[in-house]
């Protein structure tokens, strides 16, 4: 397993560390909306993030990415939002979370494997279009819940002093569809664990 394939693996360690610590129910039921929101994202399950058990009628996504920030806005919107990035490999890393009853509060190192066209496209520098990069950079996550644990919205923000781009050997890639094994992977072992509906407040 490379290095890449394991920080998948792993990127979901912080809630974990944080559930064990946390006993308010409300607060419990967001946490582990977050991370199954996570994981079906990664695997592409894009219709089960927008599902009535999930995710509000109107999210409401702000996404600051790139020299192009974007305002995404109902169920529609958000799936078409996923659908423009789902053959890319992204994780996040080293989280500061947080959580209370209006939701969610991540700092965290955005990580991205990305050709160097498509890094031209978001507004970055590549030396070449045709190589392949580690972008990363630390971001803000807030993730909004409302009084059900329901996901109302992403703000996402990223800071730009803190871009880092490094050149991969191709030799290092993993691919999208790898990704999407890793995250079917947890899910079907967080299910095994906690049972069906696992993620749901009542």
């Amino acid at each position: 397993m490379n290095r890449f394939e394991q920080a998948v693996y792993d990127c979901m360690n912080p809630v974990e560390e944080l559930l064990q610590r946390t006993e308010n129910p409300l607060h419990r039921a967001i946490l582990e909306n977050f991370r199954r929101h996570v994981h079906l994202e990664g695997s592409g399950q894009f219709d089960k993030i927008i599902a009535p058990d999930m995710t509000v009628d109107n999210p409401v996504y702000r996404v600051s990415w790139g020299d192009h920030p974007a305002l995404i806005e109902g169920k529609e919107g958000v799936v078409g939002f996923y659908n423009s990035v789902t053959e890319a490999v992204l994780w996040n890393s080293d989280d500061l979370i947080a959580v209370n009853d209006w939701g969610i509060a991540d700092e965290l190192t955005f990580n991205q494997l990305i050709k160097g066209s498509d890094l031209q496209n978001l507004g970055y520098t590549a030396e070449s279009p045709d190589a392949y990069y580690h972008l990363r950079s630390r971001q803000a996550f807030i993730w909004p819940y409302n009084e059900k644990a329901l996901l109302k919205g992403e703000n996402l923000y990223e800071d730009k002093t803190s871009v880092e781009i490094t050149q991969v050997d191709e030799s290092e890639l993993i691919t999208p569809q790898r990704v999407a094994e890793i995250h079917r992977e947890q899910l079907a072992r967080l299910e095994a664990e906690k049972g069906p509906n696992w993620w749901v407040y009542s």
